[in-house]
């Protein structure tokens, strides 16, 4: 269905790179700006009981700010579009202001304009703009056979700390629910990665295995991980433990680095023998074939669906 959708808006002469990356890249009379957006709704993306509105602040720019990193960019501004019921605190407002500011302000970027309208759902949408300043973008579809599968930043930390908020167990964990209400991407690993020559990138931001296979299927390839590469944290162990002691855990930590949302952690490829930084773990290789296996076998295992709901792919609020 998107692909029906977006083949409605084709590239222009000022469109670089349409839609089907993490992020588009757009003509400007002097070079090139790298721009993405996306929204937050109440109840399906955040909770106001759940998370304060600096959260949600911090939540709304570090997710389109990643979109950026990933494709090998610096951050450089975001508009927003700020559509609120009529009865919503003007404090409320001014908090979430700060939560972007402070977010903007980490990965280097500022706020610079947007607009507000009434609206009977909060809804927030964030356009983000970055400079690759002179690189060329990491795009999707560069992975080849033999290339190294690194990942960098939080994996798992995110989706357990929603699933204790479900669960009503979130006390003592707050490696989970930090994760899960401020993420933090790992801004400069974009451009690092670039540097080092990654024929692919992306923001893990629907699960490590469902934003893989959009690598995978853009570039025509298999990738095979290996799951003795991927540790979980401590954090994330004890939050398995705290949810399986309640009776509620359906997955392993294993299994929520695998397949948790909202990390917004990067996931790249390189070529072989490429020397990464400590703060790359390399957990895999891209292989001839296609889809994403798990120490060789297809995992059940998925990941966020924006159109479907299963008892593991809940709201995300």
């Amino acid at each position: 269905m998107i692909a029906r959708v977006t083949a409605r808006f084709p590239a222009t002469e000022n469109v670089l790179l349409g839609p089907g990356d993490d992020a588009a890249v757009v003509r400007a009379a002097d070079g090139r700006v790298v721009a993405t957006t996306d929204l937050l709704v109440e109840g399906r993306h955040f909770r106001r009981d759940w998370s304060s509105a600096r959260d949600v602040g911090h939540k709304a720019a570090a997710q389109n700010l990643a979109d950026i990193a990933a494709m090998g960019a610096y951050p450089t501004a975001l508009l927003v579009g700020f559509a609120a019921p009529a009865d919503l605190p003007t404090a409320w407002a001014d908090e979430f202001s700060v939560g972007l500011r402070d977010e903007c302000a980490a990965a280097g970027a500022a706020v610079v304009g947007g607009d507000v309208v009434s609206s009977d759902t909060l809804t927030i949408a964030i356009t983000a703009l970055g400079d690759l300043r002179g690189a060329a973008p990491v795009r999707r579809d560069g992975a080849r056979p033999g290339d190294l599968v690194a990942v960098t930043g939080n994996l798992g930390l995110a989706a357990a700390g929603l699933a204790l908020l479900h669960a009503g167990q979130a006390e003592g964990h707050p490696d989970c629910l930090t994760a899960h209400r401020r993420p933090a991407p790992p801004y400069p690993a974009g451009p690092e990665a670039a540097r080092l020559g990654a024929t692919a990138m992306i923001d893990i931001s629907d699960g490590l295995l469902q934003d893989l296979g959009h690598i995978a299927a853009a570039s025509g390839v298999g990738i095979a991980v290996r799951s003795a590469d991927l540790h979980p944290p401590a954090g994330l162990v004890e939050a398995v433990e705290t949810l399986i002691r309640g009776g509620n855990a359906v997955r392993s930590p294993l299994d929520y680095m695998l397949a948790g949302g909202e990390d917004h952690a990067l996931a790249a490829t390189f070529p072989p023998r490429t020397s990464l930084p400590r703060q790359w773990t390399v957990i895999g290789t891209v292989v001839d074939g296609d889809g994403v296996t798990v120490d060789g076998a297809i995992p059940k295992l998925s990941g966020w669906d924006h159109f479907r709901r299963t008892p593991d792919n809940s709201d995300r609020s």
